[in-house]
């Protein structure tokens, strides 16, 4: 007889937020699960199984018994060692925590998100209001429409210099799956996946997802963040299967010059393994000189080079969920092979929006560049403001939406009732509890020397914070405190 679940038996506790000053929330969600600490280095915990956020309550349960034949039995709650080898983003438990701070009544200001603070344009939005109304919410193809992933090879011909067809291109829910999915369909178990320095989050996790090896290659900040050419080929082995660019980059806003992609793309020309994925989803993104090269442009380079790019960022469509990749047939098949046993295709709704976006004009034409001129404005702010502080680093970005700066001047700071300033981590803690800004440790992105910061707020939220973060600094440099 199979076994019959009779009961749950869940131990839950609820840390309120009702009926407390900001302040006392500040100190309950400090100390709750959904604090950013070391923590996030470890596991993930097998016993909890359900965390939610509701109404100002962080409620944590676990759970279960199961009887059978009148014993009780404890579930196996194993996890896959592939899982457990995945570490939790950083940036979505900062930015929840901040969330949390700010429904608990905390003028927390948020900058830890990568999301543009822009409404969606209404050429676009108004698309996906006339595919719900005139019917089109039934399944495309798994590859992605059609139309859609036509309209993505003339952008790619006129913008970006590349020659694709149709079935070259895969469609899918966010250029994060278009990334995971060429990770798996081109990687073997002990490969290595070559990924510089700061890097986005997820580049290295995703490596271990495919039972591969990320292979870390440090760039500083003198070299504005960028790969060294002389280091790659030092790096690269047999095993070397993948190299990650990301250009504009996330978390640095660096932006690769094409003399630099010549250079990378020597090197790699000597291995035949090794295959380019070449993130350029903020490529609409970046400021004058500064002048976007898509790495499949390079001669020899079509062949071994899978572009991925999408709509989150240049047309604040992040809610929309659409990202494409691009690539030799071979390897986009395997992509699409992936995609149909798990996702299926994108939001049929969303496709119709992103023909939409592809069609307001080049590089998102009026639009985007009303918003690519509002970046620039609150960066300038932000560069010149931080400027004025003792010890701070900068490398000004050239494209996205990010600061990267290097704080480390101030790591060693014991801080009377908050305690040893010791990294990025605990800086980022103390400017959440001291200034009330949430920014995200530069060790998540593989540098602890640094701090990001989103721009991707209003200008007078960026002004409020500055001052807010330059005056915590300040008080690091008082005598009782050094």
């Amino acid at each position: 007889m199979a076994a019959q679940i009779s009961g749950i038996s869940s131990a839950c506790s609820v840390a309120s937020f009702k009926n407390q000053s900001p302040f006392d929330s500040l100190s309950s969600i400090r100390s709750s699960t959904l604090a950013f600490s070391s923590n996030l280095n470890g596991n993930l915990s097998i016993k909890s199984l359900e965390t939610r956020t509701s109404q100002k309550s962080s409620t944590i349960c676990s759970a279960v018994l199961v009887e059978h034949n009148s014993e009780q039995m404890e579930v196996d709650t194993t996890l896959s060692p592939r899982v457990n080898s995945v570490k939790p983003s950083k940036t979505v438990a900062i930015t929840d925590q901040a969330t949390a701070l700010v429904e608990a009544g905390v003028p927390v200001i948020r900058l830890a998100a990568g999301e543009p603070d822009f409404d969606t344009p209404a050429v676009i939005a108004q698309a996906g209001i006339n595919a719900i109304r005139e019917g089109y919410t039934r399944y495309t193809p798994n590859a992605g429409t059609l139309e859609l992933r036509t309209a993505i090879c003339k952008k790619l011909k006129e913008e970006n210099g590349l020659s694709y067809t149709p079935d070259q291109i895969v469609v899918s829910n966010g250029a994060k799956q278009s990334i995971l999915q060429a990770i798996l369909a081109v990687c073997s178990p002990g490969d290595e996946v070559i990924v510089p320095a700061p890097f986005w989050v997820s580049y290295p996790e995703m490596a271990r997802l495919a039972d591969a090896t990320p292979v870390i290659l440090p760039a500083t900040i003198s070299e504005n963040f960028l790969l060294d050419p002389k280091l790659l080929e030092s790096k690269l082995t047999e095993k070397s299967r993948l190299l990650i660019l990301c250009s504009p980059s996330n978390p640095t806003g660096s932006v690769y010059p094409k003399e630099l992609l010549q250079e990378i793309a020597r090197v790699v020309a000597k291995h035949p393994r090794l295959l380019v994925i070449s993130d350029e989803i903020y490529e609409h993104i970046i400021y004058s000189p500064a002048v976007h090269t898509s790495f499949a442009s390079l001669p020899g380079m079509w062949e071994r080079t899978l572009t991925v790019n999408g709509f989150s960022k240049a047309f604040a469509m992040t809610g929309w969920r659409l990202g494409y990749i691009a690539g030799p047939k071979h390897f986009i098949a395997a992509c699409n092979k992936i995609q149909s046993q798990s996702t299926s295709g994108a939001s049929s709704i969303s496709q119709k929006a992103a023909v939409a976006a592809l069609g307001m004009g080049h590089a998102g034409g009026e639009a985007v560049s009303h918003m690519v001129k509002a970046f620039r404005e609150r960066r300038d702010f932000l560069v010149s403001a931080f400027r004025e502080l003792d010890g701070v680093k900068i490398s000004e970005p050239q494209g996205a939406f990010y600061l990267f700066l290097d704080f480390s001047h101030y790591y060693g700071t014991e801080v009377d009732g908050f305690g040893l300033i010791k990294d990025s981590e605990s800086l980022c803690r103390y400017l959440l509890e001291k200034g009330q800004v949430a920014l995200v440790p530069g060790d998540a992105f593989g540098d602890d020397s640094c701090i990001r910061i989103s721009y991707a707020a209003s200008l007078s939220d960026l002004q409020t914070a500055a001052d807010r973060i330059k005056k915590a600094i300040l008080t690091l440099n008082t005598p009782s405190n050094i």
